[in-house]
Protein backbone atom coordinates (compact mmCIF):
# COMPACT_ATOMS: atom_id res chain seq x y z
CA UNK A 1 0.00 0.00 0.00
CA UNK A 2 1.30 3.59 -0.72
CA UNK A 3 1.17 6.28 1.85
CA UNK A 4 -1.60 7.92 0.62
CA UNK A 5 -3.32 4.88 0.48
CA UNK A 6 -2.34 4.19 3.69
CA UNK A 7 -3.11 7.85 5.48
CA UNK A 8 -6.62 7.60 3.45
CA UNK A 9 -7.08 3.92 5.51
CA UNK A 10 -6.22 5.71 8.52
CA UNK A 11 -8.76 8.64 8.24
CA UNK A 12 -11.92 6.15 7.31
CA UNK A 13 -10.73 3.51 10.12
CA UNK A 14 -10.71 6.96 12.20
CA UNK A 15 -14.25 7.81 11.32
CA UNK A 16 -15.58 4.75 12.02
CA UNK A 17 -14.52 4.88 15.36
CA UNK A 18 -17.06 4.89 18.37
CA UNK A 19 -16.81 8.97 19.54
CA UNK A 20 -17.45 7.47 23.19
CA UNK A 21 -13.63 6.02 22.37
CA UNK A 22 -12.03 9.33 20.67
CA UNK A 23 -10.12 10.16 23.28
CA UNK A 24 -8.29 6.76 23.68
CA UNK A 25 -7.73 6.27 20.05
CA UNK A 26 -6.49 10.28 19.70
CA UNK A 27 -3.86 9.43 22.76
CA UNK A 28 -3.05 5.73 21.19
CA UNK A 29 -2.30 7.81 17.70
CA UNK A 30 -0.06 10.39 19.12
CA UNK A 31 2.01 8.14 21.67
CA UNK A 32 2.38 5.74 18.49
CA UNK A 33 3.50 9.13 16.44
CA UNK A 34 5.72 9.82 19.07
CA UNK A 35 7.68 6.71 19.27
CA UNK A 36 8.30 6.52 15.36
CA UNK A 37 10.02 10.42 15.96
CA UNK A 38 12.10 9.24 18.62
CA UNK A 39 13.34 6.53 16.65
CA UNK A 40 13.66 8.70 13.90
CA UNK A 41 15.57 11.12 16.11
CA UNK A 42 17.97 8.41 17.00
CA UNK A 43 18.63 7.14 13.65
CA UNK A 44 19.20 10.90 12.73
CA UNK A 45 21.87 10.85 15.50
CA UNK A 46 23.86 7.77 15.00
CA UNK A 47 24.28 8.70 11.05
CA UNK A 48 25.29 12.18 12.26
CA UNK A 49 28.29 10.29 14.18
CA UNK A 50 29.52 8.69 10.91
CA UNK A 51 31.62 10.20 8.24
CA UNK A 52 29.16 9.61 5.67
CA UNK A 53 26.05 10.34 7.55
CA UNK A 54 24.96 13.83 6.06
CA UNK A 55 25.19 11.92 2.60
CA UNK A 56 23.33 9.13 3.80
CA UNK A 57 20.57 11.43 5.15
CA UNK A 58 20.65 13.43 2.01
CA UNK A 59 19.66 10.82 0.02
CA UNK A 60 17.11 9.48 2.74
CA UNK A 61 15.07 12.88 1.98
CA UNK A 62 15.05 12.27 -1.41
CA UNK A 63 12.34 9.25 -0.84
CA UNK A 64 9.31 10.75 -0.80
CA UNK A 65 7.90 9.01 2.52
CA UNK A 66 11.27 9.20 4.64
CA UNK A 67 11.11 12.98 3.55
CA UNK A 68 7.87 13.15 4.82
CA UNK A 69 8.05 11.38 7.89
CA UNK A 70 11.35 13.42 8.72
CA UNK A 71 9.22 16.75 8.83
CA UNK A 72 6.39 15.72 10.36
CA UNK A 73 9.13 15.20 13.54
CA UNK A 74 11.01 18.48 12.68
CA UNK A 75 13.69 16.33 11.55
CA UNK A 76 14.50 17.40 7.85
CA UNK A 77 17.67 18.33 7.22
CA UNK A 78 16.74 20.81 4.70
CA UNK A 79 15.08 23.88 5.66
CA UNK A 80 11.94 25.42 4.86
CA UNK A 81 13.40 28.38 2.67
CA UNK A 82 15.72 26.09 0.94
CA UNK A 83 13.82 23.53 0.45
CA UNK A 84 10.87 26.14 -1.12
CA UNK A 85 13.81 28.00 -3.20
CA UNK A 86 14.79 24.49 -4.82
CA UNK A 87 10.91 24.13 -5.39
CA UNK A 88 10.59 27.73 -7.27
CA UNK A 89 13.90 26.97 -9.55
CA UNK A 90 12.39 23.71 -10.61
CA UNK A 91 9.80 25.56 -11.91
CA UNK A 92 11.45 28.68 -13.27
CA UNK A 93 12.30 26.89 -16.90
CA UNK A 94 8.45 26.29 -17.28
CA UNK A 95 8.00 29.72 -16.68
CA UNK A 96 10.74 30.94 -18.52
CA UNK A 97 9.67 29.30 -21.52
CA UNK A 98 6.75 31.88 -21.48
CA UNK A 99 8.79 34.79 -20.71
CA UNK A 100 7.79 34.88 -17.01
CA UNK A 101 9.76 34.33 -13.89
CA UNK A 102 8.80 34.15 -10.03
CA UNK A 103 10.31 35.83 -7.02
CA UNK A 104 10.81 34.70 -3.85
CA UNK A 105 9.66 37.35 -1.46
CA UNK A 106 10.09 35.07 2.48
CA UNK A 107 8.54 32.40 3.98
CA UNK A 108 7.45 33.47 7.15
CA UNK A 109 4.86 31.02 9.76
CA UNK A 110 3.88 28.85 6.78
CA UNK A 111 3.49 31.47 4.34
CA UNK A 112 5.05 31.61 1.28
CA UNK A 113 5.38 35.10 -0.12
CA UNK A 114 5.95 35.44 -4.16
CA UNK A 115 6.21 38.37 -7.12
CA UNK A 116 5.61 37.13 -10.64
CA UNK A 117 7.86 38.55 -12.99
CA UNK A 118 8.38 39.06 -17.06
CA UNK A 119 4.64 38.44 -19.05
CA UNK A 120 3.20 35.81 -15.79
CA UNK A 121 3.17 39.24 -13.91
CA UNK A 122 -0.72 40.96 -14.51
CA UNK A 123 -1.22 37.98 -17.16
CA UNK A 124 -5.17 36.74 -16.66
CA UNK A 125 -3.95 33.39 -16.42
CA UNK A 126 -1.15 34.06 -14.01
CA UNK A 127 -4.11 32.32 -11.07
CA UNK A 128 -3.79 29.11 -12.78
CA UNK A 129 0.06 29.24 -13.28
CA UNK A 130 0.10 30.33 -9.52
CA UNK A 131 -1.67 27.24 -8.45
CA UNK A 132 -1.10 24.89 -10.97
CA UNK A 133 2.94 25.18 -10.99
CA UNK A 134 4.08 27.70 -8.56
CA UNK A 135 1.87 26.37 -5.66
CA UNK A 136 2.45 22.67 -6.43
CA UNK A 137 5.77 22.59 -6.24
CA UNK A 138 6.27 24.50 -3.38
CA UNK A 139 4.00 21.88 -1.47
CA UNK A 140 5.12 18.98 -2.88
CA UNK A 141 8.72 20.07 -1.32
CA UNK A 142 7.35 21.80 1.63
CA UNK A 143 4.05 20.41 2.78
CA UNK A 144 4.30 22.41 6.02
CA UNK A 145 3.38 25.19 4.19
CA UNK A 146 0.09 27.01 4.73
CA UNK A 147 -0.62 29.03 2.23
CA UNK A 148 1.05 30.75 -0.51
CA UNK A 149 0.98 34.41 -1.25
CA UNK A 150 1.73 35.93 -4.89
CA UNK A 151 1.93 39.65 -4.48
CA UNK A 152 -0.60 41.69 -6.32
CA UNK A 153 -2.62 38.71 -8.26
CA UNK A 154 -6.20 38.51 -6.64
CA UNK A 155 -7.80 35.31 -5.39
CA UNK A 156 -10.27 33.89 -8.41
CA UNK A 157 -13.21 34.37 -6.07
CA UNK A 158 -12.26 38.74 -6.11
CA UNK A 159 -11.26 38.75 -9.91
CA UNK A 160 -13.37 41.02 -11.96
CA UNK A 161 -15.05 40.14 -15.66
CA UNK A 162 -12.41 38.34 -17.77
CA UNK A 163 -9.88 39.93 -19.45
CA UNK A 164 -9.44 38.97 -23.08
CA UNK A 165 -5.79 40.36 -23.70
CA UNK A 166 -5.07 40.51 -27.77
CA UNK A 167 -3.38 37.49 -28.90
CA UNK A 168 0.37 37.31 -28.11
CA UNK A 169 0.16 39.25 -24.86
CA UNK A 170 -0.18 36.83 -22.42
CA UNK A 171 2.11 33.90 -23.39
CA UNK A 172 1.27 31.40 -20.40
CA UNK A 173 -1.46 28.98 -21.62
CA UNK A 174 -4.28 27.48 -19.01
CA UNK A 175 -3.79 23.79 -18.40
Amino acid sequence: MNPQETAARIGALLERSDPANAGLIDEAVRLLVDLYGDGLTRIRAILAERPDGAEILTRLTEDELVASLLLVHDLHPVDLTTRVTEALERVRPYLGSHAGGVQLLGVEDGVVRLRLEGSCEGCPSSVVTAKVAIEGAILEAAPEVTSVEVEGLQPENQRGLLQIQPYGECPVPVP
